[in-house]
């Protein structure tokens, strides 16, 4: 690790247990850690070291974003995607304030990966490649749970993985019909990573996510959605658009393990419910998208994505001038 990479996070919290173990991570890396705040977040937080945007901050950050994007949302992050992008990071981390780093965590990453890949188009329930125990990822639409799961490859591929999910152990990120019925904690097994080839769908999260430069205009969190479904609507257009470049997404052990900040799991279901309804839709809808290849047209993708994503009613039509902002802002931080 280096200067040049950056963990980013946003919270309401006091320093958890998390934020200070991340901190100490970069000190000793001598790598930054950005944390956003929100008009929730305590007036006298204080975590030395970590650049830290209170809202004062960032109206002040010269981020038309900052000044666009309603408060109390998950999608304040975004202001920290942009920061560390300014700052000229080459490899962004993101997580939560709830997921402690293990050593794992801080080892280097490397974008080119020599791991299996799957290359069975339709759904796949990476869980079932680091467990036996029944269990799917948030996101996963219901009806492909219970889907019969295709043995693991044994042919070894070198191939570029800009996206990098990895897992998270005790608390994973499963949704809320999970939590209600199903027992945890739940520790993964430790195996090699694996790799989802074009037409390979898998929702990732935001808990614990590597994204080298070349896809940091993908960070992007839309707003104007369900809060459960920010971060996996992301996933999607992004793995979209990732095979459009030749790109893809790799799974890896957990790095990180959940301490769950407290939740009302009935209003997570509430608010996933888009998703189950919507989720096995919005992938058919992107699939059929005709997007154009090369770096340069990530941000031009990502508007007929999201285009396509409101006309279908799932997310607001707000978004769209949210969403320009953004990349305008991305622009201007040195994309690139």
């Amino acid at each position: 690790m280096s200067d040049q990479f950056s963990v980013v996070v946003t919270t309401i919290n006091h320093p958890t247990k998390a934020m200070i173990d991340l901190q100490e991570g970069c000190d000793r890396l001598n790598s930054s850690f950005y944390v956003i705040g929100d008009t929730k977040s305590p007036a006298d937080f204080s975590l030395p070291g970590s650049h830290y945007f209170d809202m004062k901050s960032q109206l002040g950050s010269g981020f038309r974003f900052a000044e666009a994007c309603p408060t109390r949302h998950y999608a304040r992050k975004n202001v920290g995607y942009l920061a560390a992008t300014r700052a000229g990071a080459r490899i962004i981390v993101e997580t939560d304030d709830d997921n402690i780093p293990n050593a794992e965590f801080w080892q280097p990453r490397t974008l080119s990966v020599q791991a299996p890949v799957v290359r069975e188009r339709g759904w796949n329930n990476v869980y079932r490649y680091f467990t036996d125990a029944p269990i799917w990822p948030r996101g996963l639409p219901l009806n492909e749970v219970r889907a019969a799961q295709a043995s693991r490859p044994s042919v070894y591929e070198e191939t570029a993985c800009p996206i990098q999910q990895g897992l998270a152990d005790k608390n994973p990120d499963v949704d809320a019909i999970y939590r209600l019925v199903l027992p945890l904690p739940l520790s993964f097994d430790k195996k090699d990573p694996i790799v989802l080839g074009e037409g390979v769908w898998c929702p990732f999260n935001s808990q614990n996510t590597t994204f080298w430069r070349e896809t940091f205009p993908l960070l992007y969190l839309p707003y104007y959605c369900s809060f459960r479904m920010t971060d996996i609507w992301r996933s999607f257009v992004a793995q979209r658009i990732m095979w459009t470049n030749g790109w893809y997404l790799m799974f890896h052990s957990a790095t990180v393990y959940q301490e769950r900040n407290e939740h009302d799991l009935m209003i997570d279901f509430r608010d996933e419910i888009p998703g189950y309804l919507n989720n096995d839709r919005i992938k058919k809808t992107l699939e059929d998208l005709d997007l154009r290849t090369g770096v340069d047209n990530i941000m031009d993708n990502m508007k007929v994505c999201y285009d396509a994503l409101i006309k279908m009613e799932v997310i607001g039509s707000e978004e769209r001038s949210l969403l320009d902002i953004f990349l305008y802002d991305m622009e201007k931080a040195g994309w690139k």
